[in-house]
């Protein structure tokens, strides 16, 4: 398997990205499923379509942000590298903090169920990032060490394990764990959100070992570090809202 080009097409001499693209596809079609289950839960439309307008720009600041604090030394001094994007650099644990820092300032002040609505989200969004990491494949990023195995993919004359792969099929498990059992173990809202968040995040630890592109903080790989955090709060709350019915 080879890498193929970063560049989709260009525009009037702009280049345009497979990154983006797929970025802008994932959003596209996770806005669309949270759009429709929640018109089917009685949502208003304009309420629905003002939240995704504020939840992912939000997502895109914090998935920023995130990767650049963590990768400060390259970005140090820089502020047009740091807002450039078209190169790549977000990192999915800031997007979905910043996403949700502003969806829930959102539904607070339009009253909205916050914690039912990220149910909605839940499946939508790691649909997306299934889609969204396809980009990382055209970019030549988020891939592991050297292997042998048949699907490796070759990157700077190496043969290495395509990580955005491994990553983007058990994106796509947990969408399709959600869609068919998450309302039917669902206690509580909320409780289809934790779900996700704690099988991404089993997934991210173990993927992100295999990385060679690591964001560290120290000898740590800052995603693994987050990923037993929120393997532990979601593991905490699931359980107790069973064993205690709350």
């Amino acid at each position: 398997m080879r890498l193929v080009n970063p560049i989709a097409f260009e525009i009037f001499g702009l280049q345009v990205r497979w990154y983006g693209i797929l970025i802008a596809m994932g959003m596209f079609i996770g806005s669309f499923i949270v759009l429709k289950t929640a018109k089917k839960k009685g949502y208003k439309e304009d309420d629905i379509i003002d939240l995704i307008l504020v939840a992912l720009p939000s997502g895109i600041v914090g998935a920023r942000v995130y990767y650049v604090i963590f990768s400060w030394d390259y970005y140090a001094g820089d502020f047009m590298r740091m807002i450039n994007l078209r190169g790549g650099g977000l990192a999915i644990h800031g997007g979905v903090i910043g996403g949700l820092i502003g969806g829930y300032i959102f539904c607070k002040r339009r009253q909205l169920n916050f914690f039912e609505l990220a149910d909605f989200v839940a499946p939508a969004l790691v649909l997306a990032q299934s889609i969204g990491r396809w980009g990382n494949y055209a970019n030549g990023e988020a891939h592991g060490g050297v292997t042998d195995l048949p699907w490796a993919i070759l990157v700077d004359g190496k043969y290495v394990h395509p990580t955005f792969l491994y990553e983007s099929i058990w994106n796509f498990l947990i969408f399709a764990f959600l869609l068919i059992m998450g309302n039917r173990l669902k206690k509580k809202d909320g409780d289809v959100f934790l779900m996700y968040m704690g099988l991404y995040s089993i997934g991210r630890f173990f993927i992100e070992g295999l990385r060679t592109d690591s964001l560290m903080l120290g000898p740590l790989r800052i995603a693994q570090v987050i990923s037993l955090v929120l393997i532990g709060i979601s593991a905490y709350f699931l359980l107790k809202r069973k064993n205690e019915k709350i």
